[in-house]
């Protein structure tokens, strides 16, 4: 028998919305959210390839995070841990390594996209920056699901009205030179290969979002909330991508791309409501993985305890794993950070998540078919 879960009274906006608008939380700040990672996985491609990559990136997304929220709700794993318990049985703990691994890169990421932001429109030092990012994500990830899922909500509606106002500018003012790029109907080979990495080190944003599952009424429900989830985490990230294709192919090699085009359109005022989306959507993004690592211990103070985990461990452990990525962040420098760190990332992800993720599914299913087969034929029926 299937097991239900969700909250009594959950709406339809958490159900169906908030997991596709808390995906798109964590994987934004490491996605897309100044355009480097674009440059780096799309435009090797040129406009057309980059355009089928990302498209095939959202179908991944969608079907993974339809299998992944399932997983969850029948199992009732509302956290890393527990996931992948059910999912890894006694070798779970290698995602736990593998995910202190993507803390650390991922947040030491947004830590140094902050800093590229404040030196580019205040002129501050880069550890500036990264130390005022670290402070928002310590008091959000510090005040529980409630906050957070607050911040994914308010933070999405400004995120969509700013992309959407973006790509109507860059169209307005770059039309012809865009048009002319993707005028060129040239699909290289291996475009994919762009499109299955940075899904792939992505991903695993849908195990990072678990906690807010918990709205969730039913199987059903968990693979509509999936299937949905990939064109909300990547519709901005197809609108950025088209304005960047008008500076193509300089563009694939500017630290911010997003600060190239926003110069190029010379609009002050969006430009400064640009760069302050940008930051809040570093900022959820870093709370959304941040607030996985507290639901992790909170879940295991819980059952060891029986009571809930005190505000100054939550915030003991947020301080740690953001002082040490900041400090990283300021060492090494955002581009490198996401040429190198993100696909080893892709690679580890693809092993401990995607594939077993898979095999269970696949399994499951064939099981279930096989027993319905035999339930058809009568108890003493053989193959």
């Amino acid at each position: 028998m299937m097991a239900r879960a969700g909250v009594a009274g959950a709406s339809w906006f958490q159900r169906f919305v908030l997991p596709g608008l808390a995906f798109k939380a964590v994987v934004i700040g490491g996605g897309y959210a100044t355009g480097r990672e674009l440059a780096e996985f799309f435009l090797a491609s040129g406009p057309w390839g980059g355009l089928a990559a990302a498209v095939l990136a959202m179908g991944l997304w969608s079907l993974i995070c339809a299998a992944t929220f399932r997983l969850a709700v029948v199992s009732r794993a509302y956290d890393y841990r527990q996931f992948f318990m059910v999912l890894l049985g006694r070798w779970w703990f290698l995602f736990e390594i593998a995910y202190t691994l993507f803390i650390i890169v991922i947040l030491a990421v947004y830590g140094a996209a902050a800093g590229a932001i404040g030196q580019a429109l205040f002129g501050w030092l880069p550890l500036a920056g990264a130390m005022l990012l670290a402070s928002a994500i310590a008091l959000f990830a510090c005040l529980g699901n409630r906050s957070v899922e607050a911040l994914f909500k308010w933070v999405s509606i400004l995120l969509y009205c700013v992309y959407a106002a973006f790509l109507v500018l860059t169209l307005a003012r770059f039309g012809g030179a865009i048009g002319a790029h993707f005028g060129k109907l040239a699909l290289p080979p291996h475009w994919w290969a762009g499109g299955i990495a940075y899904a792939s080190y992505n991903v695993v944003g849908a195990v990072v979002i678990l906690p807010v599952l918990r709205h969730l009424t039913s199987p059903r429900d968990a693979l509509w909330a999936g299937v949905i989830a990939g064109p909300l985490a990547m519709a901005p990230a197809i609108a950025f991508f088209i304005a960047m294709t008008a500076f193509y192919p300089a563009i694939a090699a500017a630290p911010l791309p997003s600060e190239m085009v926003l110069r190029a359109l010379n609009l002050p005022l969006f430009h400064l409501a640009f760069q302050l989306m940008i930051f809040l959507a570093l900022l959820e993004s870093g709370t959304g993985a941040v607030h996985a690592v507290n639901e992790r211990l909170a879940a295991v103070w819980r059952l060891r305890r029986a009571s809930d985990l005190p505000i100054k461990w939550r915030v003991a452990a947020t301080v740690v794993i953001l002082l040490a990525c900041v400090f990283l962040a300021d060492r090494i420098g955002l581009v490198s950070l996401i040429a190198g760190g993100y696909r080893l990332l892709a690679g580890v992800m693809l092993a401990l998540f995607v594939a077993p993720l898979f095999a269970r599914f696949i399994i499951s299913n064939w099981h279930r078919t096989s027993w319905r087969r035999t339930a058809r034929r009568g108890p003493g029926a053989t193959a």
